[in-house]
């Protein structure tokens, strides 16, 4: 098992900043795994991520909503939607009553590319989740959103 203090090569003032510090670098750690994952797939985190949220809702939400909703909150989700609407894999309506307002759904061709998605073994992105206990995992948990309020 690698310490965090070894990887950055560095000797931290205290535990705290340690942990800090092993927080963002292993966010970049995982970050850079999952793109690797999704990069065949011909997408983009934050676009798998609006795809993600589409599946869930089961019907049409509105670009607010949406972006209310993301992991990674990007001031051009709607850059990213217009690509996936390129792509075929979302459907997108404007709002009869306020034309600004635009409404977005999840296409089939895009419920069969995650599907697909979801049929791969991630295990060489992702097995690293298995050197985890669920208890482990709800207790780092449990910290992040401590750490959040």
């Amino acid at each position: 098992m690698s310490c965090i203090d070894d990887e950055m090569k560095t000797n931290f003032k205290d535990e705290k900043h340690r942990f800090l510090s092993n927080v963002v670098f292993t966010a970049n750690w995982i970050r850079h795994r999952f793109e690797a994952f999704i990069k065949p797939f011909g997408l983009s985190p934050q676009q798998f991520n609006i795809l993600r949220i589409l599946r869930g809702a089961k019907d049409w939400l509105s670009m607010n909503e949406v972006k209310d909703r993301m992991v990674e909150k990007s001031p051009n989700a709607t850059r990213l939607c217009d690509k996936l609407l390129e792509k075929g894999l979302l459907e997108r309506v404007r709002c009869e009553a306020d034309r600004r307002m635009v409404h977005l759904r999840i296409s089939q061709r895009g419920l069969d590319l995650l599907q697909e998605i979801d049929e791969i073994d991630e295990e060489p992105y992702a097995g690293f989740k298995e050197n985890v206990s669920e208890e482990e995992a709800r207790l780092v948990s449990q910290i992040l959103d401590k750490l959040r309020s």
